[in-house]
């Protein structure tokens, strides 16, 4: 299944690709959500390489993740690899420069399940498509008003 999502953001390319691999900054957040976050990798400066392994819960079951970032061009794109013991996937993330203060955010998303639960839940996923769109859009916007949240802020 495949989920898309754009989003433009009212901030410099070069600060929005530095928000966007503050790493530590979203290990930061998963955890206030209630997630626990291990870092599986050595890695000292953000990169191709780097991965985490997520436990949280969904719908009343534990779930575990493994995130990796499979490729990273820098002020362009990073690629991501998810696997877990019921579905696999993995996340692409644009970035565009539209002008020096506005960069469009792209992204892609796949996951395929792996177990016959899983291909149910994403066949929910599939009868609710229009609503998980729309959270995934919330969730970009979120993203964009936190990013220029940072720019007004002085951050970075």
């Amino acid at each position: 299944m495949n989920f898309r999502a754009k989003k433009d953001i009212e901030a410099p390319l070069d600060f929005v690709w530095q928000q966007l691999t503050d790493f530590p900054q979203y290990e930061r957040m998963a955890v206030r959500r209630g997630a626990e976050v291990e870092r599986v990798d050595h890695l000292r400066t953000p990169g191709a390489g780097m991965g985490w392994r997520i436990r949280f819960a969904y719908k009343n079951k534990p779930r575990k993740v493994l995130l990796r970032v499979v490729e990273m061009s820098v002020n362009q794109a990073l690629d991501f690899d998810l696997d877990s013991p019921s579905v696999a996937g993995g996340i692409r993330v644009e970035l565009l420069e539209l002008s020096p203060r506005l960069t469009r955010i792209s992204l892609a998303a796949e996951i395929r399940p792996k177990t016959l639960a899983a291909r149910l839940l994403i066949q929910s996923l599939r009868l609710v498509k229009g609503r998980t769109q729309r959270r995934l859009d919330g969730q970009m916007n979120k993203l964009a008003q936190l990013i220029e949240q940072r720019l007004r802020n002085g951050a970075g």
